[in-house]
């Protein structure tokens, strides 16, 4: 099991710069940074290499449908190579209101379309033919310098199918709000079904599992904070899907019921404390540890300390870093 912690910047990337740069003094193995409606993630990461020396650099996630898998390749083999093989690319095929709305693109056949992709970066990296597809075809291969062959690509996945996908063809996968309920029933039965397929075990294969943690006092005030963010994602039907499969239908027909009414206050009412103690590490040192090793024990190997914000992720990570 590896100590992994998932960064994002928010307001101040500089502050952000030092928590990864603390994050690989402790010794955490990696850090993952995501790419939602704010900066780029492949030009944070090179940011990150800039101000760490050993921490393993991911992507959680790169929406696939944003760029084409050249320019994504380009991208990965240029941060692997500024940090000395450091890079994990991270890759997802998002949601259809992201893709469309920001992108301009199509999800049509997820995982059709994921495999295609994937299948052209493995190509690439390893200076092989890519494979021609319904989707993705190119002539492109790197020239002037050598890319690492074996630059890991991991898969984002939520679903059986993407998960399956991911045992198969990547190197690791990468969940977000999955429990570790989900993690243990779903998952790694999937991963290790899309294993078997490829003739593979489990042996090596990556889970990177976010767990959104904060060492604080006033739990609360935390929860709180992370029922406001959950808005967007009981929203999104990939992860109603994923959160209903994981037993917390009655949670979400309690938001909808009150975010239906027009009462935003009872639709996060409707998210229980149940629900926030099995997905997320709040609360003194030993809650934070208890937590964070909830999945572990279900089968991630990469545990991601995020951060809750409005609280000490300095703290929360120096809680963390002797876990394992």
């Amino acid at each position: 099991t590896r100590r992994s912690s998932d960064l994002s910047p928010g307001k101040d990337l500089g502050r952000t710069l030092d928590r990864v740069a603390l994050a690989d003094r402790l010794g955490f193995d990696s850090v993952y940074t995501t790419h939602i409606a704010g900066r780029d993630s492949l030009s944070v990461l090179m940011a990150y290499a800039s101000v760490s020396d050993r921490i393993r650099l991911g992507t959680g996630v790169l929406p696939a449908l944003s760029r084409t898998p050249v320019a994504t390749a380009q991208a990965a083999a240029t941060i692997d190579e500024f940090s000395g093989g450091r890079m994990v690319l991270g890759i997802g095929i998002s949601h259809k209101v992201t893709v469309e709305n920001w992108f301009g693109a199509t999800i049509s056949k997820p995982v059709t379309q994921m495999r295609e992709y994937a299948g052209i970066l493995r190509a690439l990296f390893r200076g092989e033919q890519p494979p021609e597809g319904e989707f993705f075809t190119t002539n492109f291969a790197f020239m002037g310098y050598q890319v690492r062959s074996d630059l890991p690509i991991y898969l984002a996945g939520l679903s059986p199918g993407m998960l399956r996908l991911a045992g198969e063809i990547g190197d690791g996968v990468v969940l977000w709000l999955c429990g570790p309920s989900y993690i243990r029933d779903v998952v790694i039965p999937a991963v290790r079904e899309g294993r078997e397929r490829a003739g593979k075990t489990l042996e090596g294969f990556d889970v990177v599992a976010a767990v959104p943690a904060a060492l604080t006092e006033d739990r609360a005030a935390a929860h709180a904070t992370m029922r406001g963010n959950l808005i967007t994602y009981m929203s999104l039907p990939f992860y109603r899907t994923m959160l209903e499969r994981s037993g917390f239908g009655d949670e979400i027909a309690a938001f909808d019921a009150g975010m239906q009414g027009g009462d935003t206050e009872a639709g996060l009412a409707g998210i229980s404390e149940r629900m926030l103690g099995e997905l997320f590490a709040i609360g003194n040192a030993d809650e934070v540890r208890e937590g964070v090793g909830r999945y572990i024990e279900a089968g991630a190997t990469s545990p991601g300390v995020a951060a809750v914000p409005g609280t000490d992720y300095a703290a929360t990570l120096e809680a963390a870093s002797d876990l394992l």
